[in-house]
């Protein structure tokens, strides 16, 4: 038996218009959420790529005991390191020889470990010794000197150390910088160039007031030893702060 049916139930619309505003709505919310998902993978894989540097080179001014540096946020190794404030010490990286903070342009500098000459590495903390390494050369490291003298690099001559001097395979690296004051570097030395890494070498320097820098750096630029010295001592004699401005820090030992 056909069932009768009315006008208005001929001409119904098969959605009602009920079910089309929650449609809507409900294509209106996934299109929100894939925007979200897209833009909060986006910035995840931003910042997994970072992997902590910062490309922000905002000054950050830190106090560590008599100094104070202000420095560009990109050469400070650690996020937790980027405030202003008193702290006990703070890392910083840059590239070699540019002596330049982390950019997303020269990220790969700062992430292949198989390029260790790129970067050179500083720790800048309050002085606890009276002299710095070049200041102990003839005082202390002279005494543990085994007699052994080879050719190094630029000029450099490499010393031995006796076997009971309690610094294992490591071996100094010494000279005269162009103001006639002595230079003094620890190397571990690799067993081949490929082998060569960001720490092989470090040397330690008094700046400022009271403020020790520990630099380190691959085996691999000890020919370019002149450079780094004065490139170091410049980069951050330019970086100290008195009553609110830049001075040049004078260089102490």
């Amino acid at each position: 038996m056909a069932v009768a049916t009315t006008g208005d139930e001929e001409h119904a619309p098969l959605l009602s218009n009920r079910l089309l505003a929650r449609l809507t709505i409900g294509v209106a919310v996934l299109a929100t959420l894939t925007i979200g998902i897209s833009i909060a993978g986006r910035m995840l894989g931003e910042h997994i790529a970072l992997a902590g540097h910062t490309e922000k080179a905002e000054p950050v001014d830190v106090i560590i005991g008599q100094d104070q540096i202000r420095l560009p946020a990109n050469v400070i190794r650690f996020d937790e390191q980027r405030q202003t404030g008193r702290a006990e010490r703070v890392d910083l990286y840059l590239a070699w020889p540019e002596m330049q903070g982390y950019t997303n342009a020269g990220r790969s500098r700062f992430n292949d470990a198989n390029r260790p000459e790129s970067l050179i590495f500083l720790n800048l903390s309050q002085s606890t010794m009276s002299k710095d390494m070049s200041g102990r050369l003839e005082p202390i490291y002279s005494h543990l000197f085994d007699g052994r003298t080879e050719l190094g690099p630029a000029a450099l001559t490499l010393r031995h150390l006796k076997e009971n001097s309690g610094y294992g395979g490591e071996v100094f690296f010494t000279g005269t910088l162009p103001d006639g004051s002595d230079y003094a570097v620890r190397c571990m030395m690799p067993a081949d160039d490929a082998q060569s890494t960001s720490a092989d070498c470090q040397r330690d320097i008094h700046m400022g007031r009271d403020l020790s820098v520990l630099y380190r750096f691959s085996s691999r630029l000890l020919p370019q030893w002149q450079a780094m010295e004065a490139r170091v001592r410049d980069y951050l004699g330019r970086s100290f702060v008195q009553n609110g401005r830049l001075i040049t820090a004078a260089r102490s030992r």
